[in-house]
C-alpha cells in the first residue's frame, strides 16, 4: 500500500500533476466517511447528500 503511495507521489511530483493531491485526497476521505457511516444511524442523511 505504501509503494502505490509513494509511486504516486513520485509520478505527481516528477510530472508536475501536484494539482491531482487535493482531489485525491477529497475523494478518498469521501470514500472513507461512506464505508464508516453505512451502518450507523447518519447514512440516510449522508446518501442525501449525493
Amino acid at each position: 500500500m505504501f509503494d502505490f503511495v509513494k509511486d504516486l507521489w513520485d509520478f505527481m511530483r516528477i510530472r508536475k500533476k501536484l494539482w491531482l493531491a487535493p482531489i485525491i485526497i477529497v475523494l478518498v476521505l469521501l470514500g472513507t466517511l461512506i464505508v464508516f457511516v453505512q451502518g450507523s444511524a447518519l447514512a440516510p442523511f449522508i446518501y442525501t447528500i449525493f
